[in-house]
């Protein structure tokens, strides 16, 4: 039997640290790097050997880590198209993030040293692997997104192939920064190491700032003419890249934009004891001006739901283990219903949430949309304005809410599935939560505990919002992350996912006149 439980109006929170949800508080929260770094944990060589009719082939790139963990691996988009490695140092790749590619609108027909041609902008000449799991023995470093001045002294580090010698070794180069080139790519002067200059295989290494030890750019190429120049993507491009891909990851890289919650903090306040009369009102009392400001922004979040196509992520797991399922669909909202497709090539549109090959499971169900409906419309549950609070710099309102088992509010879904038939069942509880908005009641994130009666216990879920931009500067508010858990026989079961690849559909119609 595979017994599975969903919230009918759940939601969400990713932890990308531990599978369970995690209760940190802002100061405890930590993003900053040391100002001196081991570059040797943070490079690595990439190769890939293929078994050709009159011997072996071998295509060699250099790769670095994005993140702390080594989860994700950065390299250049050049160097996935020749090697299309499968496997970093022993880790399986989940998924390929591409910055460029030939449907690019400003891609060019590029020429490689040995001949190859491919079709992209030189400008975003990026790739990005994830990882089973990180990788233990290297780490991430910083970045920087600042302009860099001209005379910038900088090292290089990548693992270049010299003819005659197969093994390769980590090489670090001394420059000056000598401005942009005309496809936007920064340039450098670079000075021999003991006679040896950067070779095929240096691809998808750094470019490191001398003074503060930041990674400013990823080596793409060297000067046809002058072999003594070096030439890198900018930061930026790869800062919009994993923005795109992994925005939480991105808002713990890059320079924060102050537009995203971090998804790991907790509540900011206990359960609020609401004041029940024994006898109901005849008139329900008016609400707070803030509190109709809350609902009116949250009803428009829960409209901006329904014109978006997203691509959602799935991890499913237990306790503090890695997760024992993943997957990634496409979802949208359809006439009130959620719909998925698989990702990426799925032709099939479902209906229902998926659910792990796991004998029990927990689901976020669609509290990323439906969330915010209940906020704006659902009287039975009773919001308080509590004191703001301070976030990264930022200022936090927050609203707190809660509903009783009576009031009809909330709603906890259990499937039975005993193969030959499925039992479901609907429980209406208790349950409470927060809500953060910035200083304009624009909605942050949301926050639902259920008071569960059966074997079931303790759900928690929390989604997070952040805003998107288009090319002309026009911003909404989207779901970031989503999570939820929650408690079996003692043991923790949790689900957790991301946003990611956001496209808004529409459809039109024209009346003609007769």
């Amino acid at each position: 039997m595979r017994a599975r439980k969903i919230i009918g109006i759940g939601f969400l929170l990713v932890s990308s640290t531990t599978p369970e949800l995690a209760r940190q508080s802002p100061s405890t929260l930590q993003t900053a790097r040391p100002d001196s770094v081991d570059f040797s944990r943070v490079v690595f060589p990439i190769t890939q050997l293929d078994l050709k009719p009159f011997g072996v082939s071998v295509t060699a790139g250099t790769g670095f880590c994005l993140d702390i963990d080594c989860r994700f691996v950065v390299t250049n988009y050049h160097v996935e198209m020749m090697a299309h490695p499968h496997k970093i140092h022993g880790q399986k790749i989940l998924a390929r993030y591409l910055a460029t590619g030939p449907d690019d609108e400003d891609a060019t027909v590029n020429r490689g040293r040995s001949g190859n041609l491919m079709t992209y902008t030189l400008r975003r000449d990026l790739a990005v692997y994830e990882l089973r799991r990180g990788l233990s023995h290297y780490r991430g470093a910083g970045f920087s997104l600042d302009d860099l001045d001209i005379g910038q002294k900088v090292e290089i580090y990548a693992f270049p192939m010299y003819r005659g010698n197969p093994i390769r070794g980590l090489e670090r180069f001394s420059g000056t920064y000598k401005g942009h080139t005309a496809t936007g790519l920064l340039a450098f002067d670079y000075v021999f190491s003991s006679g040896k200059r950067l070779r095929p295989g240096a691809s998808g290494g750094i470019i490191v700032n001398s003074d503060t030890h930041m990674i400013v750019g990823v080596l793409a190429a060297i000067g046809w003419q002058d072999e003594s120049t070096a030439l890198a993507v900018p930061v930026q491009p790869l800062s919009d890249l994993v923005r795109k891909v992994q925005p939480c990851l991105a808002q713990k890289l890059f320079r924060p934009s102050n537009e995203f919650i971090p998804p790991e903090l907790g509540d900011l306040y206990p359960k609020i004891q609401a004041f029940r009369p024994e006898i109901a009102l005849q008139h329900r009392p008016l609400e707070a001006i803030e509190v109709q400001q809350l609902r009116a922004k949250a009803q428009q979040l829960a409209d901006g739901m329904t014109d978006f196509i997203a691509v959602q992520t799935f991890a499913w797991g237990k306790g503090h283990k890695p997760p024992a399922a993943e997957a990634a669909y496409e979802v949208r909202v359809l006439d009130g219903n959620q719909r998925f497709r698989e990702y990426p090539n799925g032709k099939k549109e479902l209906k229902d949430e998926p659910e792990p090959p796991t004998e029990r499971s927990i689901g976020t169900g669609d509290g990323w949309a439906q969330m915010p409906q209940m906020i704006g419309t659902e009287l039975g549950f009773k919001i308080y304005r509590a004191a703001d609070r301070e976030i990264e710099g930022k200022r936090i309102r927050v609203f707190q809410y809660e509903a009783g088992q009576e009031d009809g509010a909330c709603r906890f879904k259990t499937i039975n599935d005993f193969v030959l038939f499925v039992v479901s069942k609907i429980d209406s509880v208790g349950c409470y939560g927060e809500v953060w908005t910035d200083e304009d009641v624009n909605i942050l994130r949301i926050s639902l505990h259920l008071e569960l009666r059966g074997k079931w216990k303790n759900y928690e879920s929390v989604v997070t919002y952040g805003w998107l931009r288009d090319t002309q500067g026009n911003a909404r508010l989207i779901p970031v992350t989503i999570a939820a858990q929650a408690d079996y026989d003692n043991k923790t079961y949790w689900c957790r996912g991301q946003f990611m690849n956001y496209r808004v559909f529409a459809s039109r119609v024209r009346v003609a006149a007769e």
